[in-house]
């Protein structure tokens, strides 16, 4: 069970620092998708792919002082900041093993945004559907967000860069 949490401190770890709990949850499910074995459970939410399993390991994580949770106001919303304490450092290294690529993978997605990543997780999400259903079923359940036919491209040679890196 600890296993599980010691992955998440990984994965935060090495992106050095996540900003936003919407782009940390993004991230994990992409590399769940990618086959990294991240074992949340996830629905469909108003964001797009969620995992409240996630959310409460975070927040259990950040209780136990292997991750920091910084709020920032900006404004209209709060914006939350993860990073890895030492304590963290070596609670995951004690229970987690190296996983190959699992760093590129979590450097690629940490350089997008929140945006950007909300919309390749909700094309992953839909995987089972053809290209076109799949673009046709985003701009359904993210219509406001007005996806560009440039972004899709970019998600869909982002997705294809990715599986280079599925763990089989």
């Amino acid at each position: 069970m600890l296993e599980d949490h010691a992955k998440v401190v990984q994965f935060v770890s090495l992106a050095k620092q996540v900003t936003g709990r919407k782009k940390l949850q993004k991230m994990v499910y992409i590399a769940k998708k990618m086959q990294f074995p991240f074992h949340e459970k996830y629905h469909f939410h108003i964001y797009g792919p969620y995992s409240e399993e996630l959310t409460l390991r975070v927040e259990e994580l950040c209780t136990m002082g292997f991750l920091t949770e910084q709020m920032e106001d900006k404004g209209s919303y709060v914006q939350y900041c993860y990073e890895v304490t030492d304590k963290g450092e070596d609670f995951y290294k004690a229970l987690c093993k190296e996983q190959q690529n699992l760093s590129e993978v979590v450097s690629v997605l940490n350089s997008k945004s929140a945006r950007f990543l909300e919309l390749v997780s909700t094309l992953l999400f839909f995987e089972e559907l053809s290209k076109e259903e799949q673009i046709e079923k985003v701009h359904v359940v993210k219509g406001k967000l007005n996806f560009t036919e440039q972004e899709m491209k970019d998600a869909f040679e982002l997705i294809d860069m990715l599986s280079k890196f599925k763990v089989n």
